[in-house]
């Protein structure tokens, strides 16, 4: 039998994420992230549509996350749905959907200008990488630099 789990999703975070050490010593980061959609009823009237999702991140996506991100941050995400099961204080039996991030990337947006919020970005998606964006950027420096400087653009 074939299988197939990934999920994509781009939406705001619904609270500061929550950052842990776990007893091996990895980072765990817990964040909840909503999306909205709208649409219009047979009436013709619009209709917003919201979805909020638990997503949890380890080691270094974990830390960066927790280091650079806010509630209200937009994010892009791509993982895995994870069935989380448990027994709560009553004996009853639950169960959850839940997101297993893979990369992310971070997200410009209109409301977050200040450079200390944004990292020096200021247009467009932002891939993910292992070295922490700056949180200050000097006076005419460029955003994105390379060994050889502009002439090497080739365009």
């Amino acid at each position: 039998m074939a299988s197939f789990n990934k999920v994509i999703l781009l939406g705001n975070l619904t609270r500061d994420p929550e950052l842990r050490t776990a007893n091996n010593g990895n980072m765990i980061c817990r964040l909840g992230v909503a999306m909205s959609r709208v649409t219009k009823n047979s009436d013709g009237e619009s209709r917003e549509e919201v979805v909020f999702v638990d997503v949890d991140a380890f080691g270094k996506q974990a830390e960066t996350i927790g280091r650079y991100f806010v509630k209200g941050r937009p994010i892009f995400i791509e993982g895995r749905l994870r069935l989380d099961q448990w027994e709560s204080n009553t004996g009853e039996k639950r169960s959850k959907l839940c997101v297993v991030l893979e990369n992310f990337q971070f997200v410009n947006s209109g409301r977050f200008d200040d450079e200390e919020t944004t990292g020096g970005h200021t247009s467009g998606p932002v891939p993910f990488s292992s070295t922490p964006l700056p949180l200050k950027r000097k006076e005419n420096s460029p955003l994105i630099t390379q060994d050889g400087g502009d002439e090497d653009v080739p365009f």
